[in-house]
């Protein structure tokens, strides 16, 4: 079962995921069958296919899968690669080392849109090899794209089932399950902002801090600083009514108020 697109992804096609598997070349080590299920099953990939593991099926590789079991239950086990990817378009081959023979190289991104493009209609698969050797050269002649996850130079190890959660998440990406840019706030009209800088000159000027002869670039830095801040309306609101409230003009001087309060008296 696949993801259902959504009001707020409309463009999320969950069926393509559906069309991408997830290729286990010798698998070594059980946790990793089950991590590598994990990652998959986050991003929404389902198939799984698992040649020659070493040990499987294995408590380790469901213990480790979290709640994938069903990823772990419908994977298919075969003897050779060849039978893994006999029904597919495209396979890429996944692998950190350096190789004499160079193939097509592209990295998970580029790998990963292009592999969404072939599965509207086609199966595609992305293949990972041994824990300790990776593919072999001779399983890298079955894939068209050599994909290499962009690493550390001094340090290019990268686990099994990290590397199919990094490429399982630029597959889902590719699919179009990008969050939706959303306004974080309500936008401020150009006359909003010249009011309130208008504001800001009023009051700076009321209170002695600017000097309307001879006023610099000061006016010029405020618009800069709040040009930076892109304040929304909630905000601007906020920058208005402080500013009327600071403005010396609507502060009565203590003396008056007593004065007042002298007159109030005697009347």
């Amino acid at each position: 079962m696949t993801d259902p697109a959504t009001p707020e992804n409309p463009t999320f096609d969950a069926a393509r995921l559906g069309r991408l598997r997830i290729v286990l070349v010798g698998a070594q080590h059980p946790g990793n069958i089950g991590a590598a299920a994990r990652a998959m099953k986050v991003m929404g990939l389902h198939d799984l296919a698992l040649v020659a593991p070493e040990r499987y099926p294995d408590a380790e590789a469901t213990s480790r899968a979290s709640g994938a079991d069903d990823v772990l239950q419908n994977a298919r086990v075969v003897d050779t690669l060849e039978e893994a990817i006999g029904d597919c378009v495209l396979a890429i081959g996944a692998s950190a080392r350096r190789r004499s023979t160079h193939w097509p190289l592209v990295d998970a991104r580029t790998a990963a849109v292009r592999a969404v493009e072939l599965a509207q209609d086609q199966t595609v698969a992305l293949v990972f090899g041994r824990e300790r050797s990776g593919l072999e050269n001779a399983e890298l002649d079955l894939c068209q794209l050599h994909l290499q996850v962009p690493t550390n130079p001094d340090y290019r190890s990268l686990n099994l089932a990290a590397a199919v959660q990094v490429v399982a998440y630029e597959l889902r990406m590719a699919a179009g399950d990008a969050p939706e840019a959303v306004p974080a706030h309500e936008p401020v009209s150009t006359a909003d902002m010249e009011g309130l800088f208008s504001h800001w000159q009023d009051v700076l000027e009321t209170s002695g801090f600017l000097d309307p002869e001879a006023p610099g670039v000061l006016m010029r830095r405020v618009r800069r600083l709040f040009n930076r801040a892109a304040p929304d309306r909630t905000e601007l609101n906020i920058l208005r009514g402080a500013l009327r409230a600071l403005d010396p003009r609507r502060r009565p001087l203590r003396g008056a108020m007593d004065t007042g309060d002298t007159r109030t008296d005697q009347n």
